[in-house]
């Protein structure tokens, strides 16, 4: 039978048609359409539809959801929001804040080193020196498409993640700060662990340091991200603790 409107199409053929519709597009233009279009929009079927085709979950999933279109926002907005955070571009997006003794440098992963990794995409790090060595970035949250309301609302999980390590010749001194900052570039949350002193013939083994910022205040707009260190020695060259992988995500981790 041929249908002259296309809201006369069954309810659950017009879900399955929204399901390939972007997800903005939905909420800015359809779902402005008629009331029918709103309601079938806001319904959670249509929402966890799209979650499971864009394999945001998976046929099992189980776990409790508060709200599946948020859900499947941040879900597809997940990633590393750190560029260039294993040396493949030397220090492009990076800010060298402090850059002493003989300066930041780059510097391959080695075989052996690979095997180490936990990470085998990973084949470069950013190396400091014998004075201090610090760099950073900030993360501009509305440039990457989280916006105000999602912040301040639903105020999601923010991981930090960086990997360091020391050389076995060397002792070294390795920090980071995080800071959760307002439009105003005011902090709201700062995650700044005591700076890890590494001995001389250590296990020069990569170490994760991470955290979760939870519950944070209303009005965060930017991250900043500092990381680096210092040799203990003092010698020239490159002996400082040797940074990479560094990751700064926000919301549910994909399955």
């Amino acid at each position: 039978m041929a249908v002259g409107n296309i809201n006369e199409l069954p309810e659950n053929i017009l879900l399955e048609l929204f399901t390939h519709v972007p997800a903005r597009q939905l909420l800015l233009r359809c779902r402005l359409v008629c009331s029918l279009w709103r309601d079938l929009i806001d319904l959670v079927t249509l929402w966890k539809r799209k979650c499971l085709r864009e394999g945001f979950i998976t046929e099992d999933w189980d776990q409790p959801v508060a709200d599946w279109k948020i859900f499947y926002f941040l879900r597809s907005l997940h990633r590393n929001l750190l560029h260039n955070p294993c040396a493949e571009e030397g220090f492009e997006f990076w800010s060298l804040d402090v850059n002493g003794g003989d300066e930041w440098k780059v510097e391959d992963l080695s075989k052996d080193q690979r095997k180490e990794f936990p990470n085998d995409q990973v084949k470069k790090y950013f190396v400091t020196s014998y004075y201090t060595c610090l760099k950073s970035q900030v993360v501009d949250l509305k440039a990457e498409g989280y916006w105000e309301e999602l912040m301040d609302t639903t105020r999601p999980d923010i991981q930090v993640k960086d990997w360091f390590a020391a050389r076995p010749d060397c002792g070294s001194k390795y920090q980071l700060c995080v800071q959760l900052l307002s439009s105003a570039h005011a902090p709201l949350g700062t995650f700044q662990p005591d700076p890890v002193m590494i001995q001389q013939k250590s296990d020069a083994r990569w170490r994760e340091v991470s955290h979760t910022f939870s519950n944070y205040p209303p009005g965060v707009r930017y991250i900043w991200f500092q990381h680096g260190g210092v040799d203990t020695h003092y010698w020239a060259g490159w002996y400082g603790p040797r940074v990479t992988n560094s990751s700064i995500t926000i919301g549910p981790p994909l399955p």
